[in-house]
């Protein structure tokens, strides 16, 4: 594949790049088209509160009470319980095995040619980028370098992670989501959990994780693959093998809400 600057870089919601969530939908795949440059998705306006009347420091018994507007509590943004929250996170090497395949692509993050041999990676961990989006390298020449991969792109080696306008993804921090209900740079915070892929309440220190997360909208998902109500949100790199079967932040919450950070 020929590609021109992979600045994409990704975006495909998950390929997941990961992906999306233990549903094992990828993100990548669906940030895979560069977003538009204007921002969409109204923001959420606060609800206004009925007036409330209280009393002034410095009046008496017998003055009349200054008026004083109550704090005007937020909306959520989109509807309330009804968002799919997935996750995406960055393979390591050595942690996935398998007969090693050679990898061609692009040398760098903007390159002329997509067919230059880029090494051999075990079968399991590059299936995984072009789900996840990334891996690290913890072998051979390119040890501590990331192998980055987009529908848009192919694969290609970079210093880091990357979101669809090329800066690197933070772990919990990093999100996308569908451009008709968050714009990019908006942030957010999930304030109710709701359930997990199974139907089950979500466990309290999962969703105490999730709570304390600050997000931003950095990828806007492709027209038609995130859903009006669908955030994919970054965890960074995985801990040890089996990650994406035992790590309980690779999850998926569904009926969550959402609030602007």
């Amino acid at each position: 594949m020929r590609a021109r600057a992979p600045q994409a870089v990704v975006l495909a919601l998950c390929a997941v790049v990961s992906g999306c969530g233990t549903d094992a939908e990828s993100s990548t795949r669906e940030r895979d088209v560069p977003p538009p440059t204007a921002g969409s998705g109204p923001a959420a306006s606060p609800t206004v509160a009925a007036p409330a009347f209280t009393s002034s420091p410095t009046s008496s018994a017998t003055s009349s009470p200054a008026w004083s507007p109550a704090p005007s509590p937020v909306r959520p943004l989109g509807r309330a319980g009804k968002w799919r929250i997935t996750t995406y996170y960055t393979a390591v090497e050595s942690y996935h095995g398998g007969r090693r395949k050679a990898v061609r692509g692009c040398p760098e993050l903007r390159c002329d040619d997509g067919d230059t041999p880029l090494g051999s990676y075990p079968e399991d961990f590059i299936e995984i980028i072009q789900t996840e989006g990334s891996g690290r390298i913890t072998s051979g020449p390119h040890r501590g370098r990331y192998l980055n991969w987009s529908h848009s792109v192919g694969f290609w080696l970079d210093d880091t992670t990357r979101d669809s306008a090329g800066r690197p993804l933070r772990a919990w921090r990093s999100a996308a989501a569908d451009r008709d209900v968050l714009a990019r740079g908006q942030r957010f915070v999930v304030t109710d959990c709701g359930r997990d892929g199974a139907g089950r309440p979500v466990e309290d220190e999962v969703c105490e994780r999730f709570r304390r997360a600050s997000w931003t909208v950095t990828d806007l998902f492709r027209p038609g693959y995130g859903g009006e109500h669908h955030a994919d949100v970054y965890i960074g790199e995985e801990t040890g093998p089996g990650f994406a079967r035992s790590a309980p932040w690779y999850t998926t919450l569904r009926d969550a809400t959402i609030h602007p950070a």
